[in-house]
């Protein structure tokens, strides 16, 4: 019983820790420098080419933004920003987020920005919301050739780094049977892509009107993996 309470005030500490560090040192932008204390950690939505629903989740970012000002010291925005990867001001969000249905295409120009974006010390988190997979996976071979996605091991911090996830991403939304995937890329040692394949965190952090089906416990653990998805980010 003691040896249970001490993992569980240990892994309280280990919150703290991290929250600390992240209020202290804030986001690592591009360019190597750091977000200044004012400024608020925002979720930029890429709006992409190709035909497919870029713009889907509605409600998911701001939900987010919404958790981590509640469950975490992080200064958080309120709603989500729009953006395109050729936008001039791409470079100021430490995070960028892709969800969909259907189809991606990127220009030759955007492949460049988001591969420069990547490897200057942003994130790219991708939800696949059931169709995206193929055109995504595409897409991004065109952004690092070099590389393919991996999966993510269970023991990874980024399922550990808030709450704990010991069997990885969690299943979300129930699309077709298959189980949930976190894959990834990296550069450098650092994690620069997340993609999580059928588990579709956004759904469970849409409105509960939104997919009336996901229960509250599901929309739970979405909640958790969001905070520990955005507190990677900000330490990493």
């Amino acid at each position: 019983m003691r040896a249970m309470m001490d993992r569980t005030v240990w892994h309280q500490i280990n919150r703290a820790l991290y929250l600390t560090f992240c209020v202290m040192f804030s986001t690592v932008l591009v360019f190597g420098s750091a977000q200044s204390a004012g400024e608020k950690f925002v979720i930029a939505q890429v709006q992409y080419g190709g035909g497919g629903d870029w713009y889907g989740d509605q409600t998911t970012i701001s939900n987010w933004l919404k958790i981590l000002r509640v469950r975490t010291d992080i200064e958080a925005a309120e709603e989500r920003v729009i953006v395109k990867l050729t936008d001039r001001n791409l470079y100021q969000y430490p995070m960028l987020y892709i969800v969909g249905h259907g189809n991606i295409r990127f220009s030759k120009e955007e492949i460049e920005a988001l591969r420069f974006y990547l490897t200057h010390g942003g994130f790219l988190f991708v939800n696949d919301d059931y169709g995206l997979d193929e055109s995504f996976r595409r897409e991004i071979r065109r952004v690092f050739p070099d590389q393919a996605l991996q999966p993510i091991p269970n023991s990874h911090l980024i399922y550990h780094c808030f709450y704990d996830f010991p069997n990885g991403v969690p299943k979300i939304h129930e699309h077709d049977g298959e189980p949930a995937q976190g894959l990834g890329l990296f550069h450098e040692g650092r994690m620069v892509v997340y993609y999580v394949y059928s588990s579709d965190i956004g759904d469970g952090l849409e409105d509960p009107k939104v997919h009336p089906k996901d229960t509250p416990q599901v929309r739970e653990l979405a909640a958790k993996m969001a905070v520990n998805i955005a507190v990677y980010v900000l330490t990493h």
